[in-house]
């Protein structure tokens, strides 16, 4: 007994100290907020490190603003603003920024649709006229139009479709916000597109893609002054647009659990998915379940993976992760059987250790290291332009308080014990209803 107290101590000590190391290490981030008239926001962050600069471009536009008749509009957007513009010939746009030796990408989720390149310090005037091309002047016609319909239904093949255990997400978000526009995924649906005419993305394009429905962010080697103005020169050419319409967001608790099981030609193991609601970004609860998630749910030395894998060897990986988006949020566990295994009992399993949580709390060891490795997230998170430049796009975006970008961190060192077993027994509770989905190997 007395070797395991100094072994507690001991570990806690280094822990703490660990922390304290990180805490040292970090410098607060620096930048100048701003807009234009036609309420463009802009946010520029000077880092002199490297001869090297990286635009985002930040649309609050997602799947949740869609008609639920055409959903899939924002992710096709994301393939469709590398078409023409007026002044951009078709395809050219990887073309510059790669002939330029920088890189390019893009990505669509409920809530936003973001662009952005990384490319030498010289070539901030090249990304900013091609954002600005974007922003008013993509031609939205039928040759760019018919092109992407094709690419956007081979990645549903790809990433759906044709995957295992791929139509897992919209099946549970179908089921944990049904009635509200969280209930289907970015991708969409293939009929939708296909059935969609020129004037309708016209229409999306014409309300979501305004100046003042976006959020630009230049961060890295570039002189301030200089940057003020190009963007002005610019952006500041277009008028401000009508304000989009606000989403409606009325989220009803399950009233009854949920059971379904899924055969999955593409699925080699036996596997269960159990789905539950949970906070929303940025909320106080939010900051606690990312803390149990961590402890509970994620890598090795979580008590999941300890308990499932290691222990009882009834999983060959099993785990827990929170989505948290602007408005609802999901809890996800999962549970992958060895051949012949038993998918009742990972399910109980799981359950069992989370009921653990809610009666009896987390140990002090467990914050501890949560929280290093919040902060170490923290800090590794923010040593390239382009992780900064995002960063600060979503705070300002979300919540309008690109601040956050320094302090957030904070609000995951202060949750205590209490927080974590108060949110595992709110979300996660016996008496909280929740969907399973049971994805099972079709025989051919």
């Amino acid at each position: 007994m007395k070797n395991a107290i100094i072994t507690s101590v001991l570990l806690l000590c280094s822990v703490f100290f660990y922390s304290a190391n990180l805490s040292a290490q970090y410098k607060p981030i620096t930048f100048i907020e701003d807009s234009l008239s036609n309420g463009l926001k802009y946010i520029l962050h000077v880092d002199k490190s490297a001869p090297v600069i990286a635009t985002v471009v930040y649309y609050k536009v997602g799947s949740r603003n869609e008609d639920p008749k055409r959903t899939g509009f924002a992710h096709f957007f994301e393939h469709l603003m590398f078409e023409a513009t007026k002044d951009i010939p078709r395809a050219k746009i990887p073309e510059y920024i790669e002939s330029a030796g920088g890189s390019l990408n893009a990505f669509t989720s409920m809530d936003q649709t973001v662009y952005h390149f990384k490319l030498g310090s010289n070539m901030l005037p090249l990304a900013l006229w091609i954002e600005s091309q974007r922003l008013r002047d993509l031609q939205v016609n039928s040759l760019g139009v018919e092109t992407q319909r094709g690419v956007v239904k081979e990645e549903r093949k790809n990433r759906i479709d044709n995957t295992a255990y791929g139509t897992m997400r919209e099946k549970l978000y179908a089921k944990l916000f049904k009635g509200t526009p969280y209930e289907w995924m970015p991708i969409g649906s293939a009929q939708h597109i296909d059935q969609a005419e020129i004037k309708e993305f016209v229409d999306f394009y014409n309300i979501y893609y305004q100046p003042n429905n976006a959020v630009l962010v230049v961060s890295g080697d570039f002189n301030t002054d200089e940057a003020k103005q190009m963007i002005t020169e610019y952006f500041g050419v277009f008028k401000k647009g009508t304000p989009a319409p606000t989403t409606k967001i009325n989220l009803m608790p399950l009233k009854e659990n949920y059971f379904e099981t899924v055969e999955d030609p593409k699925a080699q193991l036996l596997a269960v998915f159990i789905g539950f609601q949970g906070p929303n970004a940025g909320t106080p609860d939010y900051y606690a379940m990312q803390m149990l998630t961590t402890i509970l749910g994620t890598g090795e030395s979580s008590r999941l993976y300890k308990r499932l894998v290691s222990k009882d060897q009834i999983s060959i990986f099993s785990g827990m992760s929170h989505s948290a988006h602007q408005f609802v949020g999901s809890i996800m566990f999962q549970g992958y059987s060895n051949p012949g295994g038993d998918l009742e009992k990972i399910k109980n399993t799981i359950l069992e250790e989370v009921q653990m949580i809610v009666d009896k709390g987390v140990t002090d060891a467990e914050l501890q290291k949560a929280k290093n490795i919040k902060e170490a997230q923290f800090i590794q998170g923010k040593t390239g332009v382009l992780e900064k430049a995002l960063e600060l796009a979503e705070f300002t975006a979300y919540y309008n308080n690109p601040k956050l970008i320094n302090t957030e961190v904070s609000f995951f060192t202060s949750v205590t014990k209490s927080d974590i077993q108060r949110v595992a027994k709110k979300y996660l509770g016996k008496d909280i209803k929740n969907v399973t989905l049971q994805y099972v190997p079709k025989s051919k």
